[in-house]
């Protein structure tokens, strides 16, 4: 009596699917997860002053969807492109003066570790001094223009750029350097090809930081002797009992700060090519 052994049959077709579904499951995952709680707040914000809150109370904080119709007729009626032009404009010209000046000077720092010593104690001094705290000095030195306002965005932005460019070069690994010198390097060729791309990512730190603050600095220096922006938006609309153009105001001060801050997050990425990519 003979056996006969059938062999296993071979796929040829193409190979499953299954773990590009997985890896789509699970981005979809996080991205639920990382906006439950966005939802959840906005849910709140929408259901309790309609049915938690008495009619008093709702006068002061109304259902979001009133507060996002009051934002949609600022815009069409162009209203918030002046004010938000204005205060891009500040912000912008604030931010770009701070880290033009913060970012060579804190490389001079770090680099230079006689100059850290020297000016260690000012800057300790001078970084916990808050950028409001100033705003009367601003104010009465530079008057209730345009120049107090961006000298006030310039001080507040200095400080995170200069700090984390500072510890980005304090954090490069010595070995580097040394391998770099032994290579002869110059010293130009040693910051551009090790310092600088070593300290990108927490330079870019510093400057997300710096750009956030310059937008929440800035609004509340809008709220006095401003024409213009979105402070003077919110403060006004508040002077004026305008409770929903109030908030319209606070929500398009939040969108900025995000489109910014994701602006850079992008910009950081773009000149941080060399580092590894996170796994999805």
């Amino acid at each position: 009596m003979t056996t006969t052994l059938e062999a296993p049959a071979v796929h040829t077709g193409p190979a499953p699917a299954a773990p590009a579904n997985r890896r789509w499951r699970k981005r979809f995952t996080r991205a639920v997860h990382g906006s439950a709680a966005v939802v959840l707040f906005v849910a709140l914000w929408e259901l309790v002053p309609r049915f938690v809150l008495d009619e008093s109370t709702r006068t002061f904080l109304p259902p979001l969807s009133e507060d996002l119709r009051a934002l949609v007729d600022l815009a069409l009626d162009g209203e918030l492109e002046d004010h938000l032009l204005a205060s891009i404009g500040r912000s912008a010209a604030g931010f770009a003066i701070a880290v033009g000046v913060a970012v060579p000077i804190g490389l001079l720092i770090g680099w230079y570790r006689p100059v850290a010593r020297f000016l260690q104690p000012l800057l300790e001094l001078a970084r916990n001094t808050a950028a409001l705290a100033l705003l009367p000095v601003f104010t009465l030195l530079l008057g209730i223009g345009e120049l107090s306002k961006v000298t006030l965005v310039v001080y507040a932005c200095v400080w995170p750029v200069l700090l984390n460019t500072i510890a980005g070069v304090n954090t490069v690994d010595p070995l580097l350097v040394k391998a770099a010198r032994s290579l002869g390097l110059s010293s130009p060729r040693l910051f551009r090809k090790v310092i600088l791309p070593s300290a990108v990512p927490t330079v870019f730190t510093g400057i997300r930081m710096a750009a956030s603050y310059s937008i929440l600095v800035l609004v509340a220096a809008e709220m006095v002797g401003a024409k213009a922006g979105l402070g003077y938006l919110i403060n006004t609309s508040q002077v004026n009992f305008q409770i929903q153009q109030m908030y319209a105001g606070i929500i398009a001060v939040s969108v900025l700060g995000v489109i910014v801050n994701q602006g850079f997050v992008v910009l950081e990425r773009r000149f941080s090519t060399w580092r590894p990519k996170e796994k999805p």
